[in-house]
């Protein structure tokens, strides 16, 4: 079920964009198999396996890739496979003997997705680091912060998954569609740093275009402009607005009950820390839910700041059907939604037969051998 049935993709277990990359392709139908090393590995701070979210709907293999049986077996799942998912450093695949050259050799049509911070080349190709290093290159991480404060790590969003999963997958698809157009598999080398200054592109276009010209915090979409902005309420939450567009600012003047004629004019910079007074005090009159009563819905550009916990239950995500259970774990849904392709349901890490998956590949678990076990 879904766009991408009959595609099929080996992932080589990892941490961060990789194993989300994986699960989005799955989501939309691919059939991912997980290949999990056998020996000890530092994959990050261990969680119990139904929490694993981004590990959901694939099934997974256990190979020793430091042994010859294990890479055998690697390498016959690589041969039937659309694509390749690996985010080891630069070389180590080659050092197992599942590099590209190997693999397009065996695989002409393959996909061989690399993800990594810094890239395949360059001068820091080789050295450890986390989204916050990538983002920090790029201009991106300087860029978020309040006034007169340091840059504010924005989670692991940007590097990780916005400029490391959606361009892998991106890079994946685009690939694939070129293997079956023209027989000819090649490299995806998705690096987060490229990924994150992809994604700083309109930044930077505010930048030359003087739209983005004072420090950090002054900004129109960095907390400096009152009407890009979150205020506190009464009750100690908090709500955000974005009437970036005249008439929307209109309407939450309107609905605000605010002359217009007695403030500065919404461009004038110099009046931006008067209207934030000015908010400042309104919206601390009112709880978070009589805000919302008041704003909600309207074009104000408004929405409450839902804590996560808060989330799945308002009404626009439960309309959507934007969280789902899944073996009783409460997780987003797949996204996007597609007009006539039914998406399956997702299915609960480790919850899927490695004999499904290997049906796909024409293969059974004894064709592998003693060097794979199913987890």
């Amino acid at each position: 079920m879904g766009p991408l049935a009959g595609v099929k993709i080996v992932e080589f277990a990892g941490i961060g964009p990789g194993p989300m990359a994986a699960m989005l392709l799955a989501d939309m139908g691919a059939t991912v198999l997980r290949i999990d090393r056998t020996a000890a590995a530092d994959l990050g701070v261990p969680m119990a396996r139904h929490h694993e979210f981004t590990h959901r709907s694939r099934a997974v293999v256990n190979l020793d890739l430091k042994a010859k049986a294990g890479i055998d077996v690697a390498l016959r799942l690589i041969d039937g496979a659309d694509g390749l998912i690996e985010g080891f450093r630069p070389g180590v695949m080659e050092r197992l003997g599942l590099g590209p050259a190997i693999c397009l050799a065996r695989n002409p049509k393959l996909a061989y997705g690399r993800i990594t911070g810094w890239g395949q080349e360059g001068p820091m190709a080789h050295a450890a680091g986390h989204d916050l290093n990538y983002i920090a290159l790029t201009g991106a991480l300087h860029a978020i912060g309040r006034a007169g404060q340091k840059p504010t790590p924005p989670l692991n969003l940007v590097g990780d998954y916005g400029g490391g999963a959606m361009y892998l997958v991106t890079g994946l698809l685009a690939a694939i569609l070129s293997a079956r157009a023209t027989g000819t598999g090649q490299v995806v080398d998705a690096a987060m740093v490229d990924g994150a200054l992809s994604l700083m592109t309109p930044i930077y276009a505010m930048q030359a275009g003087g739209r983005l010209s004072a420090p950090r915090g002054e900004n129109q979409l960095d907390s400096g402009a009152y009407y890009y902005e979150v205020y506190e309420c009464a009750d100690g939450q908090f709500v955000s607005l974005a009437p970036i567009e005249a008439k929307f600012h209109a309407e939450l003047l309107r609905l605000l009950e605010i002359d217009p004629s007695a403030m500065p004019a919404q461009r004038d910079r110099a009046g931006w820390a008067r209207w934030k007074e000015v908010l400042s005090e309104r919206f601390l009159t009112r709880t978070r839910d009589e805000w919302c009563h008041l704003l909600e819905g309207s074009d104000a550009c408004f929405a409450p700041v839902l804590s996560m916990a808060e989330a799945h239950a308002h009404p626009h995500n439960q309309a959507r059907g934007a969280f789902i259970d899944v073996a009783g774990q409460r997780q987003p849904a797949p996204a996007p939604r597609f007009g006539t392709t039914r998406l399956a349901t997702p299915r609960a890490p480790g919850s899927v037969p490695v004999e499904e998956a290997l049906a796909a590949w024409g293969l059974s678990p004894s064709e592998l051998g003693a060097a794979s076990g199913a987890v």
